[in-house]
Formats: C-alpha cells, structure tokens, sequence
C-alpha cells in the first residue's frame, strides 16, 4: 500500500487548484501547468489541501497512486516557485551563450551545438554555469541531462558538462598505471 499517496498535498497561498473532469490546473505567480488525471484516480480539493484517492485494492493502480502524488505535489511546488539545474562547463575553451531561446554550446567540436528551449524553460548563464529554470519538474531535468549528453563528463582530464557540485571520480593514465615507468 502506497504511503506517499495517502499524504496530503499543501496548497500554499497565491496558488490557484482547479479541478475538471480528468485534469488538474495549477495556476500560480511562476505561471500555468495542466496535469491529466490517470483513469480510476480521484483528486479531492479541501480548502487548503489536495487529496488523491484510488482504489488500492487493484493491482494496477498501485504504482501509479504514488507517483501521480508526487507528480502533482512537484507541480504545485513549481507553479509556486520553479525549478532549476545548474550544469558546469569544464575544458579549456569550453563556453556557452544564449541567442533568444536557443542555447549554443561550445564544446569541442568542429561547430556550436544547438539547443532550442522548449515553452516553459528559460536559459541563464553565468560564467561557465548554465542555469536551467522552468514550472515542471520533468521537462528541466530532461532539458538538463540533454544539455550533458553533449560532452558528458571524462574520467581522465575531467572535462566535459556536469552538474553543479556533481563528483567526477578520477582514473589514473597508462604512465600512472605502468609498472617500472618511473625507473
């Protein structure tokens, strides 16, 4: 049986809940999200709260009785006051601009690689930190991990596109490695 689903949802002030039919409308200072209700699951709003009831009893319906909470509660979290990744830039050279909702990142290869930002996410850059800020939750860290996909981050010169504070674990090279090198 689902724990997190049992949990009420806080809906804090100056975020709207509107409930219709098979979707739930969030509406808050940051902006706007609709999020599709799953068949046979019931979402209840009391005043200051949100409530998501399912028939536990079915097989099926028990995955999904969790993570919609959860979907739902990081939405209204994100209407509220957003999302954001940070990725850092490391390499010689390494560097990225924004030209309206297009993010160019120069990495290494013979041309600028291009990504559009889809509606809802914005760019910022500082430095060699690249901020991604949007409502949902998903669409910044899919947004995020292409944005890696790039120029994922190496083990031996640690070069690459990772996340802020992320740890990459370092090898050692052949002539660290090679016995009686140092002779």
């Amino acid at each position: 049986m689902s724990r997190i689903g049992k949990l009420p949802i806080a809906v804090p002030n100056g975020v709207s809940v509107d409930i219709v039919q098979n979707s739930v409308k969030l509406t808050g200072p940051k902006g706007i999200l609709e999020i599709k209700i799953p068949p046979k699951i019931k979402v209840k709003k009391n005043e200051n709260q949100i409530f998501v009831e399912a028939d536990i009893k079915n097989e099926n319906l028990r995955p999904i009785y969790g993570t919609f909470r959860a979907i739902l509660a990081n939405a209204v979290s994100g209407v509220n006051i957003g999302w954001l990744k940070k990725l850092e830039l490391i390499g010689t050279g390494y560097r990225a601009e924004v030209k309206g909702n297009d993010l160019f990142l120069t990495v290494g290869y013979s041309q600028p690689i291009k990504i559009q930002a889809p509606v809802g996410i914005a760019f910022k850059i500082e430095k060699n930190i690249i901020t991604v800020e949007g409502l949902d939750k998903d669409l910044v860290g899919r947004i995020s991990a292409q944005i890696r996909q790039v120029r994922p981050p190496e083990p031996y010169k640690g070069k690459g596109i990772l996340y802020l504070g992320e740890v990459i674990r370092r090898k050692a090279g052949k002539a660290a490695k090679a016995p009686g090198a140092a002779a």
